[in-house]
């Protein structure tokens, strides 16, 4: 019998073909010849297994799908109907439109990232923000880098390289994706000198274990989990006393980064980074994309002099931020400063503030419309469901909410829930209790979940 491979078209056959010479002229004709030889290799294995050898149009669009494929966007929008409003797997913080004209302007052009207008000499990029972040938090200096435990990493490569650095038990905390703060710590050279128990420590504790070799104080703000019942822990203005009586800075990892009191919007109460400062501790490190509603970055404010050797550390500059976060940001802050409604100018505290009944309202439009996609015997019904902030912040203190639970007599809910992963866009809920939950808490469009769900 024939050699069903011997059917198979050439690439050269095909990219003549008036489909394939259509296909090298929209995409680059590398990319075509890569993505047709693939093509090839499916069908030549499938007619080696007795399948037949399709025409020479078909292949090409498969070539042709697989190239659209291809090409569309790996970091797709999707639907935060998860619960959690500053998601880390979806990105945490919606950026505010000012700095997302910021953040394009950037992007689209030069900007004077590190030069000096006036003089026409180089700039400091820190100097951009610098400002800003005095007057929002009463700090003498700023420096900003990548994330949050970059600026952890930085401060004690700085300050405490082969020295040690005393820190709570209780604080050595595990964040996103199982990376572990004393292990980020470790990586800066300085070792770490625990003190006290899991549950408790106590003044004398961190008394104790200064010595000769001791170089800083550490309190890390246990932002994404809380320790109750038989506990003890040493506040900030006792740990500043301490400090001070022994020479050393204290230096606080506050997290989530607030810059206001989110109790004016009825939100629990988190430290606030101003407050941190004025109590005493020489230098704070915080997010920018968490509770402060920015994109990612770390940022450090305190004492200038120990803010002049962290700039000055040559880690600082694999660690620093580009334009575009720095243009993002330095937007963000001057929304704290200028705007007289920061509800409606910050979508994170929007999303984190929305009464109840803007939710109820939200999810009585939208429970037909998701039903009507759906199909026969689906249930779609608005019901009370308990979100949380995210990224760690206020972990303990449910944020009431409004959801869509969605069920089928023959359909577990993990499928329903891959059903809406792979819509256009895809709708991202939660598995509770056997049902599928469409979070509405930061969903403002009900028209945002009916999406095509194939």
């Amino acid at each position: 019998m024939p050699n069903p491979r011997r059917a198979i078209p050439s690439v050269e056959r095909l990219l003549q073909a008036p489909g394939g010479a259509a296909l090298a002229a929209r995409y680059r004709r590398e990319h075509v010849v890569e993505t047709t030889r693939a093509v090839l290799g499916d069908v030549r294995r499938a007619a080696a297994d007795g399948g037949g050898v399709p025409p020479d149009d078909e292949i090409l669009d498969r070539v042709r799908t697989r190239l659209e494929t291809g090409s569309s966007a790996r970091l797709r929008r999707v639907v935060n109907a998860t619960g959690v409003v500053l998601h880390t797997n979806l990105g945490r913080a919606p950026l505010a439109e000012e700095a997302i004209a910021a953040l394009v302007e950037a992007a689209r052009n030069g900007v004077n990232l590190e030069l000096d207008l006036a003089s026409g000499r180089r700039g400091d990029r820190d100097a951009l923000l610098a400002d800003d972040l005095r007057a929002l938090t009463g700090a003498e200096a700023s420096v900003v880098v990548n994330n949050n435990a970059a600026a952890v990493l930085l401060v004690l490569d700085t300050l405490a390289r082969g020295r040690e650095v005393v820190v709570s038990r209780g604080e050595l905390i595990e964040i996103g994706g199982a990376f572990r703060m004393p292990d980020i710590m470790a990586r800066s050279g300085a070792h770490l000198r625990e003190v006290g128990t899991t549950n408790r420590t106590h003044a004398d504790d961190y008394r104790a274990a200064i010595g000769p070799d001791t170089a800083l104080l550490l309190k890390v703000h246990t932002s994404n989990y809380r320790i109750v019942g038989f506990t003890a822990a040493v506040d900030l203005p006792e740990l500043v006393a301490i400090g001070r009586a022994a020479g050393l800075p204290v230096v606080e990892d506050l997290g989530s980064g607030a810059l206001v009191d989110l109790t004016a919007w009825g939100l629990p109460r988190e430290p606030v980074v101003r407050e941190r400062v004025a109590t005493g501790a020489d230098l704070v490190t915080f997010s920018g994309d968490k509770l402060l509603g920015g994109p990612q970055a770390g940022i450090i404010v305190g004492r200038r002099e120990l803010v002049g050797r962290l700039a000055s550390n040559p880690l600082r500059r694999a660690l620093r931020p580009d334009k575009l976060t720095i243009a993002a940001l330095g937007a963000t802050l001057r929304l704290y400063r200028e705007s007289p409604d920061l509800a409606a100018a910050l979508p994170t505290l929007r999303l984190l503030a929305r009464p109840l009944a803007e939710l109820e309202a939200v999810g009585r439009m939208a429970a037909p419309l998701v039903a009507a996609r759906l199909g026969d015997g689906y249930r779609v019904e608005v019901v009370a469901a308990d979100g949380e902030v995210g990224s760690g912040a206020v972990p303990v203190v449910p944020l009431p909410s409004r959801a869509l639970a969605i069920d089928h007599p023959d359909v577990p809910a993990d499928r329903i829930a891959a059903r809406f992963r792979a819509a256009r866009p895809p709708v991202i809920g939660r598995v509770h209790d056997g049902r599928f939950l469409l979070d509405l808490r930061a969903v403002f469009d009900a028209r945002e979940l009916a999406v095509d769900l194939g």
